[in-house]
Order: C-alpha cells, then sequence, then structure tokens
C-alpha cells in the first residue's frame, strides 16, 4: 500500500453570490419574551477560548481521540491487515483531521449564516440573538482551527456535500433559509457529532472543545426552533412543501458527508471500495444513525413533517423517527461543560494551595 497522501493545505477563499434583502425593523421595544430571554442567556455565557481551556494539554498527532482500532474506518478490511503501528497511527491522526476540519468549516458555515440572519429576519428580537450566535460561531472557528493546526498538524478541505449544502442555504434569498439551513440541519447534525466525539474520546483537551461549543450550540437550536415554529405556522401548504423538500434533500447530503472517503483513498483504498467501506461500516452505521436522531424531533417541531418528510427520515434512522429528546440533552450538555469547568478549576486551587503549602514549609525557621 503506498505511503498516505499529505491532505493539500487548505487556503483561498470561495465567494457565493447572495440575492438576500437586508431588513431594518424600527419596531425597538417589542420582542418575544423567550428569544429574548434567549439572547440574554447568549449575553451571559460569551466566553474567551484562550482563557477558559488549557491549550497547554498534550495531544498525541497519531492518536489525537484515543480511538479504538474498532472505531476507523478500515478495521476489518484487507487494508487493515497491511498498515503497521506506525501507520494505523497516520490513519487515526488524518480520521481525526478530516472530521475536525469538516466541524470547522460548518462552524464557519455557521458564523456567516447567523451574519445573514443578523441582515435579514425581520425581527429584531432575533436580530439580537443571532448577533450573540455570530460571535459564538467566530469562538468556534478559532478553537477547531488552532486545535487542528496546533495539536493536530494537518487539516482537509471542506467536504463537497457540506460545501453544496453551505451553497444552497446561501444563495436562497428568503431570510429564514438560514435559519433551516443552519440552525436546524447543520447544527443538528453538528452537535449530534460533537456528542457522540465528546463522549468517547479519552483525551481532555477534544473532549473539553467539544464540550464548550456544544454549550453554545444547545442555545443555537433552540433559537432555531423558536423562530421558526412561530414562522412555519403561517405559511401555505405550498411554502411548507417547498421547505421539506430542502430539508429531505439537505440530510441526503449531510448523509453523504459523514463517509470521509477522501481519507481512505490517501491510504491507496481506490474511491470504489472507499464507499463500499463507508457503507458498509456497522460503526459509520451506526454513527450516521445518531446524528439524525438530534434533527428529526426538531423538523417535526417545526411543522415540517409531512409524510414525505417522515419516510425519509425513517430511511436515515432505520424506520426509528421519534429521535431524541432534545430538551434533556440540550439540559445534559450544559451540565457536562460547568462540571469539566468545576473540576478544573478545583484541581488547580488545590495546586496553588499545595505550592503555598511548600513554600511556607520551605520557609519556616527550624529553630522555632
Amino acid at each position: 500500500m503506498t505511503s498516505p497522501t499529505p491532505p493539500p493545505p487548505v487556503s483561498g477563499h470561495w465567494t457565493v453570490p447572495a440575492g438576500a434583502a437586508s431588513t431594518f425593523s424600527w419596531e425597538y421595544g417589542d420582542g418575544r419574551d423567550r428569544l429574548l430571554a434567549l439572547y440574554q442567556r447568549g449575553k451571559d455565557r460569551q466566553w474567551d477560548a484562550v482563557r477558559r481551556i488549557d491549550w497547554d494539554l498534550e495531544v498525541d498527532p497519531t492518536d489525537p481521540l484515543g480511538t479504538p482500532d474498532e472505531a476507523l474506518p478500515l478495521y476489518g478490511t484487507p487494508y487493515w491487515e497491511r498498515l503497521g503501528p506506525e501507520r494505523r497511527g497516520e490513519l487515526r491522526q488524518h480520521v481525526a483531521a478530516w472530521q475536525f476540519s469538516q466541524f470547522l468549516h460548518g462552524e464557519q458555515g455557521a458564523m456567516i449564516c447567523a451574519a445573514r440572519i443578523v441582515e435579514t429576519t425581520p425581527g429584531l428580537d432575533a436580530k439580537f440573538f443571532a448577533a450573540t450566535q455570530t460571535m459564538d460561531e467566530a469562538r468556534h472557528v478559532e478553537i477547531f482551527s488552532r486545535f487542528l493546526r496546533e495539536k493536530i498538524g494537518m487539516s482537509y478541505p471542506v467536504d463537497d456535500s457540506l460545501r453544496t449544502l453551505l451553497d444552497d442555504t446561501l444563495r436562497d434569498s428568503r431570510w429564514d433559509m438560514p435559519y433551516l439551513g443552519m440552525q436546524v440541519l447543520v447544527e443538528g447534525m453538528a452537535l449530534a457529532a460533537f456528542g457522540l466525539l465528546r463522549d468517547t474520546t479519552r483525551r481532555p483537551l477534544p473532549r473539553r472543545l467539544l464540550a464548550y461549543v456544544m454549550q453554545d450550540e444547545a442555545r443555537h437550536v433552540a433559537f432555531g426552533r423558536m423562530a421558526l415554529r412561530d414562522h412555519y405556522r403561517g405559511l401555505t401548504a405550498a411554502e411548507l412543501a417547498e421547505r421539506e423538500e430542502f430539508v429531505v434533500e439537505g440530510c441526503h447530503l449531510m448523509r453523504n458527508r459523514l463517509r470521509g472517503t477522501e481519507v481512505l483513498e490517501n491510504f491507496g483504498v481506490p474511491r470504489g471500495a472507499a464507499l463500499r467501506i463507508a457503507e458498509e461500516n456497522e460503526r459509520l452505521g451506526v454513527f450516521r444513525r445518531a446524528l439524525f436522531s438530534r434533527i428529526a424531533p426538531c423538523v417535526r417541531d417545526i411543522g415540517l413533517w409531512s409524510p414525505e418528510v417522515q419516510e425519509a427520515f425513517a430511511g436515515l434512522c432505520d424506520g426509528d423517527v421519534r429521535g431524541s429528546d432534545l430538551d434533556r440533552l440540550m439540559r445534559q450538555d450544559d451540565e457536562i461543560a460547568e462540571a469539566l469547568d468545576a473540576r478544573r478549576f478545583a484541581a488547580e486551587e488545590r495546586a496553588r494551595a499545595a505550592e503555598i503549602d511548600e513554600m511556607i514549609t520551605e520557609g519556616a525557621d527550624p529553630d522555632r
């Protein structure tokens, strides 16, 4: 098997034409109480990635997540048997680089879409919250970019399916489409992916990164649910059908995004075999189904739950379209991040106290 090909440097620019109109609101005194409360929470929960995260925590680039062999896509195939220990470490590095690169690109897309929502949504309360989300997403881009650059040492270009979904979302001139494309689909899937990695990684730095990002994302999904549920109650059947078609197409694009075949191709696996491995891998199948479990109840909640949409999700979730309890999961996401902070700062306080005790002991007069 040939040596893995390093991914090309991620550079350059991508410009998406947009025909959306900027909307001003002169109704400064009114707003939906729940959205304004969410805006207040967004202001209260701003944090600094430099101060909150201990970037001195070491990460082994060849095993950045503590990934077991069974979780790697080539495990159990003839290609795996041809890899020695060093090459398997390189595979772990490439898989993590691909995963976090797609997180990074998705977060930049969310940042741009949140800014678009500030510009186009008619409600001032929604503009307020989207402004806080734009800052959140900028912080997430900062975090994932630094993790890839300093800890993993490589990154991958944006996946074609993710790029297509971002393009479709940003080109649409209707103000609610960035909500639907990003807040419900991309952010919903990101939350599920972050949660699965957060709960399985044995490495403290990536676990903290993911937990802190998820704490922000829970607010973003709640924002999308509130705003879209209100808006979609007033749409015609034809307008709802257009958005349901967008949801179905977007979910299939995201399912394709989860293959990561370019990593396998970099390890000498022919494209056809890489696609077959990605489709037949049992763990990847479980992973995909779990991701859509966070999206289905949100789509149902905002009123886009026609028989066609239900049929699509039944295929994506192996027949179980009930999905997860989003409110419970979001509370849990918040509690996990707070618990990580509590443990970290308690440990720092104990270390400082021990250091002070040591200095006092060393400076004590032995004749006293």
